[in-house]
Protein backbone atom coordinates (compact mmCIF):
# COMPACT_ATOMS: atom_id res chain seq x y z
CA UNK A 1 0.00 0.00 0.00
CA UNK A 2 1.08 3.58 -0.53
CA UNK A 3 2.35 4.56 2.93
CA UNK A 4 3.67 8.12 2.30
CA UNK A 5 0.46 9.06 0.54
CA UNK A 6 -1.63 7.36 3.18
CA UNK A 7 -0.01 9.41 5.94
CA UNK A 8 -0.77 12.65 4.13
CA UNK A 9 -4.27 11.42 3.38
CA UNK A 10 -4.89 10.64 7.04
CA UNK A 11 -3.49 13.93 8.26
CA UNK A 12 -5.91 15.83 6.03
CA UNK A 13 -8.84 14.14 7.75
CA UNK A 14 -7.90 14.55 11.42
CA UNK A 15 -10.40 16.46 13.52
CA UNK A 16 -10.21 18.04 16.93
CA UNK A 17 -12.75 18.15 19.74
CA UNK A 18 -12.46 14.51 20.77
CA UNK A 19 -10.58 13.35 23.81
CA UNK A 20 -9.54 10.28 21.89
CA UNK A 21 -8.27 12.31 18.96
CA UNK A 22 -10.74 10.51 16.73
CA UNK A 23 -10.56 10.37 12.99
CA UNK A 24 -13.57 11.48 11.01
CA UNK A 25 -15.01 8.76 8.86
CA UNK A 26 -15.63 10.67 5.68
CA UNK A 27 -16.96 8.37 2.94
CA UNK A 28 -15.48 9.19 -0.45
CA UNK A 29 -17.83 10.37 -3.14
CA UNK A 30 -18.98 7.45 -5.22
CA UNK A 31 -19.35 9.50 -8.35
CA UNK A 32 -17.22 12.06 -10.05
CA UNK A 33 -18.64 15.52 -10.64
CA UNK A 34 -21.64 15.35 -12.90
CA UNK A 35 -21.96 11.58 -12.60
CA UNK A 36 -25.12 9.93 -11.35
CA UNK A 37 -26.53 6.49 -10.73
CA UNK A 38 -27.58 4.96 -14.06
CA UNK A 39 -31.25 4.18 -14.48
CA UNK A 40 -32.94 1.24 -16.15
CA UNK A 41 -33.15 2.98 -19.54
CA UNK A 42 -29.44 3.79 -19.40
CA UNK A 43 -28.66 0.17 -18.48
CA UNK A 44 -30.46 -1.15 -21.55
CA UNK A 45 -28.73 1.49 -23.67
CA UNK A 46 -25.37 0.21 -22.43
CA UNK A 47 -26.41 -3.36 -23.27
CA UNK A 48 -27.29 -2.20 -26.79
CA UNK A 49 -23.94 -0.42 -27.15
CA UNK A 50 -22.10 -3.54 -26.04
CA UNK A 51 -24.01 -5.67 -28.55
CA UNK A 52 -23.17 -3.21 -31.33
CA UNK A 53 -19.58 -3.14 -30.07
CA UNK A 54 -19.32 -6.91 -30.31
CA UNK A 55 -20.41 -6.78 -33.96
CA UNK A 56 -18.02 -3.93 -34.82
CA UNK A 57 -15.05 -5.44 -33.02
CA UNK A 58 -15.74 -8.84 -34.57
CA UNK A 59 -15.96 -7.39 -38.06
CA UNK A 60 -12.88 -5.21 -37.64
CA UNK A 61 -10.89 -8.03 -36.07
CA UNK A 62 -11.68 -10.70 -38.63
CA UNK A 63 -12.02 -8.65 -41.83
CA UNK A 64 -9.06 -6.30 -41.39
CA UNK A 65 -6.51 -7.59 -38.88
CA UNK A 66 -6.92 -11.31 -39.59
CA UNK A 67 -6.89 -10.85 -43.37
CA UNK A 68 -3.67 -8.83 -43.21
CA UNK A 69 -1.93 -11.32 -40.93
CA UNK A 70 -2.95 -14.29 -43.09
CA UNK A 71 -1.68 -12.51 -46.20
CA UNK A 72 1.69 -11.87 -44.57
CA UNK A 73 1.88 -15.42 -43.22
CA UNK A 74 1.28 -16.76 -46.73
CA UNK A 75 4.33 -14.85 -47.96
CA UNK A 76 6.57 -15.46 -44.93
CA UNK A 77 6.53 -19.10 -43.92
CA UNK A 78 8.80 -18.42 -40.92
CA UNK A 79 6.15 -16.38 -39.11
CA UNK A 80 3.27 -18.78 -39.71
CA UNK A 81 3.39 -20.52 -36.30
CA UNK A 82 3.33 -17.24 -34.39
CA UNK A 83 0.71 -15.76 -36.70
CA UNK A 84 -1.61 -18.75 -36.38
CA UNK A 85 -1.10 -18.77 -32.62
CA UNK A 86 -2.18 -15.13 -32.41
CA UNK A 87 -5.18 -15.71 -34.69
CA UNK A 88 -6.28 -18.75 -32.70
CA UNK A 89 -6.20 -16.70 -29.51
CA UNK A 90 -8.10 -13.83 -31.15
CA UNK A 91 -10.91 -16.18 -32.10
CA UNK A 92 -11.18 -17.87 -28.71
CA UNK A 93 -10.83 -14.53 -26.95
CA UNK A 94 -13.74 -13.09 -28.90
CA UNK A 95 -15.89 -16.12 -28.03
CA UNK A 96 -15.01 -15.73 -24.35
CA UNK A 97 -16.01 -12.05 -24.46
CA UNK A 98 -19.42 -12.99 -25.85
CA UNK A 99 -19.97 -15.64 -23.16
CA UNK A 100 -18.82 -13.34 -20.37
CA UNK A 101 -21.11 -10.60 -21.61
CA UNK A 102 -24.10 -12.92 -21.53
CA UNK A 103 -23.25 -14.08 -18.00
CA UNK A 104 -22.67 -10.49 -16.85
CA UNK A 105 -26.12 -9.49 -18.08
CA UNK A 106 -27.94 -12.38 -16.38
CA UNK A 107 -26.04 -12.07 -13.08
CA UNK A 108 -28.10 -10.94 -10.11
CA UNK A 109 -26.81 -10.44 -6.55
CA UNK A 110 -28.37 -12.51 -3.79
CA UNK A 111 -30.83 -10.87 -1.43
CA UNK A 112 -29.15 -9.33 1.59
CA UNK A 113 -29.67 -10.87 5.00
CA UNK A 114 -32.17 -9.09 7.23
CA UNK A 115 -31.33 -7.87 10.71
CA UNK A 116 -33.59 -10.61 12.08
CA UNK A 117 -32.00 -13.41 10.03
CA UNK A 118 -28.39 -12.18 10.21
CA UNK A 119 -25.91 -14.91 11.19
CA UNK A 120 -23.27 -14.57 13.89
CA UNK A 121 -20.51 -12.71 12.13
CA UNK A 122 -16.87 -12.00 12.94
CA UNK A 123 -14.98 -9.25 11.10
CA UNK A 124 -11.19 -9.65 11.09
CA UNK A 125 -9.01 -6.64 10.25
CA UNK A 126 -5.24 -7.32 10.07
CA UNK A 127 -3.08 -4.19 10.30
CA UNK A 128 0.59 -3.37 9.97
CA UNK A 129 1.95 0.19 10.17
CA UNK A 130 -1.43 1.49 9.07
CA UNK A 131 -1.60 4.46 11.41
CA UNK A 132 -4.86 6.39 11.65
CA UNK A 133 -6.37 4.71 8.60
CA UNK A 134 -7.08 1.57 10.63
CA UNK A 135 -9.47 3.59 12.80
CA UNK A 136 -11.48 4.56 9.73
CA UNK A 137 -11.69 0.91 8.76
CA UNK A 138 -12.88 -0.13 12.22
CA UNK A 139 -15.38 2.74 12.43
CA UNK A 140 -16.93 1.79 9.10
CA UNK A 141 -17.56 -1.73 10.42
CA UNK A 142 -18.81 -0.62 13.84
CA UNK A 143 -21.27 1.78 12.20
CA UNK A 144 -22.45 -0.71 9.60
CA UNK A 145 -26.07 -1.82 9.54
CA UNK A 146 -25.71 -5.11 11.41
CA UNK A 147 -27.05 -6.19 14.83
CA UNK A 148 -24.26 -5.75 17.38
CA UNK A 149 -25.41 -8.71 19.43
CA UNK A 150 -24.38 -10.96 16.52
CA UNK A 151 -21.24 -9.07 15.53
CA UNK A 152 -17.66 -9.10 16.77
CA UNK A 153 -14.71 -7.17 15.36
CA UNK A 154 -11.21 -8.59 15.83
CA UNK A 155 -8.40 -6.19 14.92
CA UNK A 156 -4.94 -7.76 14.77
CA UNK A 157 -1.87 -5.54 15.02
CA UNK A 158 0.82 -7.50 13.21
CA UNK A 159 3.77 -6.09 15.16
CA UNK A 160 3.43 -2.52 13.89
CA UNK A 161 6.31 -0.13 14.57
CA UNK A 162 4.26 3.08 14.37
CA UNK A 163 1.16 4.32 16.20
CA UNK A 164 -1.22 1.74 14.72
CA UNK A 165 -1.72 0.01 18.07
CA UNK A 166 -2.82 3.26 19.73
CA UNK A 167 -5.61 3.68 17.17
CA UNK A 168 -6.68 0.08 17.56
CA UNK A 169 -6.76 0.56 21.34
CA UNK A 170 -8.89 3.70 20.92
CA UNK A 171 -11.40 1.71 18.91
CA UNK A 172 -11.51 -1.05 21.54
CA UNK A 173 -12.19 1.54 24.25
CA UNK A 174 -14.83 3.28 22.15
CA UNK A 175 -16.69 0.03 21.37
CA UNK A 176 -16.27 -2.23 24.42
CA UNK A 177 -17.66 -5.69 23.85
CA UNK A 178 -17.69 -5.14 20.09
CA UNK A 179 -14.06 -4.47 19.15
CA UNK A 180 -11.33 -6.77 20.42
CA UNK A 181 -7.70 -5.70 20.00
CA UNK A 182 -5.14 -8.44 19.37
CA UNK A 183 -1.42 -7.89 19.04
CA UNK A 184 1.35 -10.03 17.55
CA UNK A 185 4.66 -9.87 19.41
CA UNK A 186 6.43 -9.13 16.11
CA UNK A 187 5.65 -8.74 12.44
CA UNK A 188 4.69 -12.24 11.25
CA UNK A 189 2.86 -11.36 8.04
CA UNK A 190 -0.75 -10.87 7.01
CA UNK A 191 -1.47 -14.59 6.74
CA UNK A 192 -0.39 -15.16 10.35
CA UNK A 193 -2.44 -12.18 11.51
CA UNK A 194 -5.53 -13.51 9.76
CA UNK A 195 -4.90 -16.99 11.16
CA UNK A 196 -4.89 -15.55 14.68
CA UNK A 197 -8.20 -13.86 13.97
CA UNK A 198 -9.68 -17.03 12.47
CA UNK A 199 -8.67 -19.06 15.51
CA UNK A 200 -10.28 -16.56 17.91
CA UNK A 201 -13.45 -15.92 15.90
CA UNK A 202 -16.83 -17.07 17.22
CA UNK A 203 -18.96 -16.21 14.20
CA UNK A 204 -20.52 -18.59 11.71
CA UNK A 205 -19.41 -16.23 8.95
CA UNK A 206 -15.93 -14.68 8.94
CA UNK A 207 -15.37 -11.42 7.09
CA UNK A 208 -11.91 -10.15 6.15
CA UNK A 209 -11.37 -6.43 5.57
CA UNK A 210 -8.05 -4.74 4.81
CA UNK A 211 -7.01 -2.05 7.26
CA UNK A 212 -6.72 0.54 4.46
CA UNK A 213 -10.32 0.00 3.40
CA UNK A 214 -13.78 1.19 4.47
CA UNK A 215 -17.10 -0.53 3.83
CA UNK A 216 -20.51 0.85 2.95
CA UNK A 217 -23.13 0.76 5.66
CA UNK A 218 -25.07 -2.15 4.14
CA UNK A 219 -22.05 -4.24 3.17
CA UNK A 220 -22.19 -6.76 6.03
CA UNK A 221 -25.86 -7.68 5.61
CA UNK A 222 -25.33 -7.89 1.85
CA UNK A 223 -22.28 -10.12 2.29
CA UNK A 224 -24.15 -12.44 4.66
CA UNK A 225 -27.04 -12.99 2.24
CA UNK A 226 -25.52 -15.69 -0.04
CA UNK A 227 -24.61 -17.86 2.96
CA UNK A 228 -28.23 -18.98 3.15
CA UNK A 229 -27.07 -21.52 0.57
CA UNK A 230 -25.05 -24.18 2.44
CA UNK A 231 -22.96 -24.84 -0.68
CA UNK A 232 -21.47 -21.34 -0.61
CA UNK A 233 -18.07 -21.24 1.07
CA UNK A 234 -16.91 -17.72 0.17
CA UNK A 235 -18.50 -14.48 -1.01
CA UNK A 236 -16.47 -11.78 -2.74
CA UNK A 237 -17.40 -8.16 -2.16
CA UNK A 238 -17.19 -5.36 -4.68
CA UNK A 239 -13.93 -3.40 -4.43
CA UNK A 240 -13.76 0.24 -5.48
CA UNK A 241 -10.99 2.84 -5.21
CA UNK A 242 -11.08 5.08 -2.14
CA UNK A 243 -8.53 7.67 -3.27
CA UNK A 244 -9.56 7.93 -6.92
CA UNK A 245 -9.25 11.73 -6.94
CA UNK A 246 -5.56 11.68 -5.98
CA UNK A 247 -3.82 11.26 -9.31
CA UNK A 248 -4.10 9.70 -12.72
CA UNK A 249 -3.07 6.20 -11.58
CA UNK A 250 -5.93 5.94 -9.06
CA UNK A 251 -8.29 7.24 -11.74
CA UNK A 252 -7.18 4.51 -14.12
CA UNK A 253 -7.32 1.88 -11.40
CA UNK A 254 -10.83 2.99 -10.49
CA UNK A 255 -12.03 1.89 -13.92
CA UNK A 256 -9.93 -1.27 -13.96
CA UNK A 257 -11.17 -2.26 -10.48
CA UNK A 258 -14.77 -1.75 -11.54
CA UNK A 259 -14.19 -4.07 -14.48
CA UNK A 260 -12.14 -6.77 -12.77
CA UNK A 261 -13.88 -6.67 -9.39
CA UNK A 262 -17.37 -6.35 -10.84
CA UNK A 263 -17.70 -7.46 -14.44
CA UNK A 264 -15.39 -10.48 -14.21
CA UNK A 265 -16.53 -11.64 -10.80
CA UNK A 266 -20.16 -11.30 -11.84
CA UNK A 267 -19.57 -13.64 -14.78
CA UNK A 268 -17.65 -16.09 -12.60
CA UNK A 269 -20.43 -16.00 -10.02
CA UNK A 270 -22.97 -17.23 -12.56
CA UNK A 271 -21.15 -20.58 -12.70
CA UNK A 272 -20.30 -20.30 -8.98
CA UNK A 273 -16.54 -20.27 -9.37
CA UNK A 274 -15.13 -16.87 -8.39
CA UNK A 275 -11.39 -17.53 -8.61
CA UNK A 276 -10.25 -14.96 -6.06
CA UNK A 277 -12.34 -13.61 -3.20
CA UNK A 278 -10.33 -10.48 -2.31
CA UNK A 279 -8.91 -9.69 1.11
CA UNK A 280 -10.31 -6.16 0.91
CA UNK A 281 -13.80 -7.59 1.55
CA UNK A 282 -14.70 -11.26 1.60
CA UNK A 283 -17.08 -13.41 3.60
CA UNK A 284 -15.99 -16.96 4.50
CA UNK A 285 -17.97 -19.85 5.94
CA UNK A 286 -16.32 -20.50 9.30
CA UNK A 287 -16.86 -24.27 9.12
CA UNK A 288 -15.03 -24.37 5.79
CA UNK A 289 -12.16 -22.21 7.03
CA UNK A 290 -11.61 -24.46 10.03
CA UNK A 291 -11.25 -27.48 7.73
CA UNK A 292 -8.42 -25.92 5.73
CA UNK A 293 -6.87 -23.51 8.24
CA UNK A 294 -3.69 -25.48 9.00
CA UNK A 295 -2.97 -26.24 5.34
CA UNK A 296 -3.64 -22.62 4.34
CA UNK A 297 -1.51 -21.22 7.14
CA UNK A 298 1.47 -23.46 6.31
CA UNK A 299 1.12 -23.41 2.52
CA UNK A 300 4.29 -23.92 0.51
CA UNK A 301 5.09 -23.62 -3.18
CA UNK A 302 8.25 -25.00 -4.80
CA UNK A 303 9.71 -25.48 -1.35
CA UNK A 304 9.13 -21.87 -0.29
CA UNK A 305 6.57 -20.81 2.30
CA UNK A 306 3.77 -18.66 0.87
CA UNK A 307 3.51 -15.25 2.53
CA UNK A 308 1.19 -13.34 0.19
CA UNK A 309 -1.78 -14.14 -2.03
CA UNK A 310 -3.58 -15.44 1.04
CA UNK A 311 -6.99 -14.47 -0.38
CA UNK A 312 -6.65 -16.43 -3.61
CA UNK A 313 -5.09 -19.31 -1.68
CA UNK A 314 -8.05 -19.51 0.72
CA UNK A 315 -10.45 -19.36 -2.22
CA UNK A 316 -8.68 -22.33 -3.81
CA UNK A 317 -8.72 -24.32 -0.56
CA UNK A 318 -12.47 -23.80 -0.21
CA UNK A 319 -13.08 -24.75 -3.85
CA UNK A 320 -10.94 -27.83 -3.28
CA UNK A 321 -13.16 -28.70 -0.29
CA UNK A 322 -16.26 -28.72 -2.50
CA UNK A 323 -17.65 -25.27 -1.70
CA UNK A 324 -18.86 -22.78 -4.29
CA UNK A 325 -17.61 -19.20 -4.40
CA UNK A 326 -19.84 -16.33 -5.50
CA UNK A 327 -19.84 -12.55 -5.88
CA UNK A 328 -22.10 -10.04 -4.14
CA UNK A 329 -22.26 -6.77 -6.07
CA UNK A 330 -24.18 -4.99 -3.30
CA UNK A 331 -21.42 -5.50 -0.69
CA UNK A 332 -19.13 -2.55 -1.38
CA UNK A 333 -15.72 -1.68 0.04
CA UNK A 334 -13.38 1.15 -0.96
CA UNK A 335 -9.64 0.72 -0.64
CA UNK A 336 -6.54 2.86 -1.01
CA UNK A 337 -4.49 2.17 -4.15
CA UNK A 338 -0.98 3.23 -5.20
CA UNK A 339 -0.48 6.67 -6.69
CA UNK A 340 3.04 6.13 -8.05
CA UNK A 341 4.41 3.91 -10.81
CA UNK A 342 6.87 2.13 -8.53
CA UNK A 343 4.25 1.25 -5.92
CA UNK A 344 1.85 0.13 -8.63
CA UNK A 345 4.47 -2.19 -10.10
CA UNK A 346 5.20 -3.71 -6.71
CA UNK A 347 1.52 -4.35 -6.05
CA UNK A 348 0.95 -5.90 -9.47
CA UNK A 349 4.11 -7.99 -9.19
CA UNK A 350 2.91 -9.43 -5.88
CA UNK A 351 -0.50 -10.12 -7.37
CA UNK A 352 0.94 -11.80 -10.47
CA UNK A 353 3.24 -14.04 -8.45
CA UNK A 354 0.32 -15.34 -6.43
CA UNK A 355 -1.73 -15.57 -9.66
CA UNK A 356 0.86 -17.90 -11.21
CA UNK A 357 1.04 -20.04 -8.08
CA UNK A 358 -2.71 -20.38 -7.61
CA UNK A 359 -3.46 -20.89 -11.30
CA UNK A 360 -1.16 -23.91 -11.19
CA UNK A 361 -3.00 -25.18 -8.11
CA UNK A 362 -6.37 -24.63 -9.75
CA UNK A 363 -5.48 -26.95 -12.64
CA UNK A 364 -5.73 -29.79 -10.09
CA UNK A 365 -8.79 -28.42 -8.30
CA UNK A 366 -10.91 -27.82 -11.41
CA UNK A 367 -11.44 -31.57 -11.89
CA UNK A 368 -13.33 -31.70 -8.61
CA UNK A 369 -15.85 -29.06 -9.63
CA UNK A 370 -19.35 -29.99 -10.92
CA UNK A 371 -19.17 -30.69 -14.65
CA UNK A 372 -20.94 -27.50 -15.92
CA UNK A 373 -18.66 -25.38 -13.74
CA UNK A 374 -15.67 -27.48 -14.71
CA UNK A 375 -16.22 -27.01 -18.45
CA UNK A 376 -16.69 -23.25 -18.18
CA UNK A 377 -13.76 -22.86 -15.80
CA UNK A 378 -11.45 -24.88 -18.04
CA UNK A 379 -12.41 -22.83 -21.10
CA UNK A 380 -12.13 -19.54 -19.20
CA UNK A 381 -8.71 -20.29 -17.71
CA UNK A 382 -7.33 -21.78 -20.93
CA UNK A 383 -8.23 -18.72 -23.01
CA UNK A 384 -7.31 -16.25 -20.28
CA UNK A 385 -3.87 -17.77 -19.70
CA UNK A 386 -3.23 -18.39 -23.38
CA UNK A 387 -3.14 -14.63 -23.81
CA UNK A 388 0.34 -14.52 -22.26
CA UNK A 389 2.22 -16.66 -24.82
CA UNK A 390 0.04 -15.22 -27.59
CA UNK A 391 0.57 -11.59 -26.64
CA UNK A 392 4.29 -11.90 -25.90
CA UNK A 393 4.83 -13.84 -29.13
CA UNK A 394 2.99 -11.06 -30.92
CA UNK A 395 5.52 -8.57 -29.55
CA UNK A 396 8.14 -10.35 -31.63
CA UNK A 397 5.81 -10.59 -34.62
CA UNK A 398 4.74 -6.95 -34.60
CA UNK A 399 8.05 -5.38 -35.77
CA UNK A 400 8.23 -7.84 -38.65
CA UNK A 401 4.63 -7.12 -39.62
CA UNK A 402 5.28 -3.38 -39.55
CA UNK A 403 8.41 -3.73 -41.70
CA UNK A 404 6.59 -5.85 -44.25
CA UNK A 405 3.37 -3.83 -44.20
CA UNK A 406 3.76 -0.35 -42.61
CA UNK A 407 0.07 0.26 -43.21
CA UNK A 408 -0.81 -2.24 -40.50
CA UNK A 409 0.59 0.01 -37.74
CA UNK A 410 -2.37 2.34 -37.38
CA UNK A 411 -4.98 -0.45 -37.66
CA UNK A 412 -3.18 -2.34 -34.89
CA UNK A 413 -3.02 0.75 -32.66
CA UNK A 414 -6.64 1.49 -33.45
CA UNK A 415 -7.54 -2.12 -32.70
CA UNK A 416 -6.05 -1.82 -29.21
CA UNK A 417 -8.00 1.37 -28.60
CA UNK A 418 -11.22 -0.09 -30.02
CA UNK A 419 -10.99 -3.21 -27.86
CA UNK A 420 -10.26 -1.06 -24.83
CA UNK A 421 -13.13 1.29 -25.59
CA UNK A 422 -15.39 -1.72 -26.02
CA UNK A 423 -14.30 -3.23 -22.69
CA UNK A 424 -14.93 -0.05 -20.71
CA UNK A 425 -18.54 0.06 -21.91
CA UNK A 426 -19.22 -2.40 -19.10
CA UNK A 427 -18.08 0.29 -16.66
CA UNK A 428 -20.81 2.64 -17.88
CA UNK A 429 -23.58 0.43 -16.53
CA UNK A 430 -22.33 1.07 -13.01
CA UNK A 431 -21.19 4.67 -13.37
CA UNK A 432 -22.46 7.17 -15.89
CA UNK A 433 -19.41 9.40 -16.16
CA UNK A 434 -16.53 10.30 -18.44
CA UNK A 435 -14.16 8.39 -16.15
CA UNK A 436 -14.44 5.45 -18.54
CA UNK A 437 -11.83 7.18 -20.71
CA UNK A 438 -9.24 6.43 -18.02
CA UNK A 439 -9.82 2.77 -18.79
CA UNK A 440 -8.77 3.33 -22.39
CA UNK A 441 -5.70 5.22 -21.20
CA UNK A 442 -4.81 2.35 -18.84
CA UNK A 443 -4.76 -0.10 -21.75
CA UNK A 444 -2.02 1.84 -23.51
CA UNK A 445 -0.25 2.57 -20.22
CA UNK A 446 -0.23 -1.12 -19.36
CA UNK A 447 1.02 -2.15 -22.80
CA UNK A 448 3.91 0.33 -22.64
CA UNK A 449 4.88 0.49 -18.97
CA UNK A 450 3.62 -2.70 -17.31
CA UNK A 451 4.17 -5.42 -19.94
CA UNK A 452 7.29 -6.71 -18.15
CA UNK A 453 5.59 -7.54 -14.86
CA UNK A 454 4.11 -10.95 -15.69
CA UNK A 455 7.35 -12.43 -17.18
CA UNK A 456 9.29 -11.16 -14.17
CA UNK A 457 6.66 -12.57 -11.82
CA UNK A 458 7.01 -15.99 -13.45
CA UNK A 459 10.80 -15.83 -13.14
CA UNK A 460 10.62 -14.85 -9.44
CA UNK A 461 7.51 -16.79 -8.42
CA UNK A 462 9.23 -18.25 -5.34
CA UNK A 463 9.87 -14.79 -3.86
CA UNK A 464 8.36 -14.17 -0.40
CA UNK A 465 8.81 -10.39 -0.34
CA UNK A 466 5.69 -8.29 0.30
CA UNK A 467 7.52 -5.22 -1.13
CA UNK A 468 4.94 -2.56 -0.24
CA UNK A 469 5.36 -2.69 3.52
Amino acid sequence: MEKPFMRAFQNQQRITGSAAGALAVVPPARMTAGAREPGELWTYAVYALIAIGCVIVGYYQFHIIVVRILALAAKQHAIRPVAYLALFWLGLGFLLIVIRTAFWIVYRPAAAATRESAPRLTVIIPAYNEGAMVLQSIESVAKADFPHDRLEILVVDDGSKDDTWSYISQAAERYPGLVTALRQDRNRGKREALALGFSRARGDVLVTIDSDSVIERGALLALAGPFRDPKVGAVAGRVEVYNRAHGIIPQMLHVRYMLSFDMLRATESVYRNVYCCPGALTGLRAAGVRKVLDRWKNQQFLGSRCTFGEDRAMTNYLLDSGYDTVYQRTAVVRTLVPISYVKLCKMLLRWDRSYVREEIRFTRIVWKRPWPTRLMAMFDRAVTNFRYPASYSSLGLLPLLVMRDPGITMPMVAMIGAMSLFSVLYFLRTERSMSFLYGVLYTYYSAIALFWIMPYAVATVRSRKWMTR
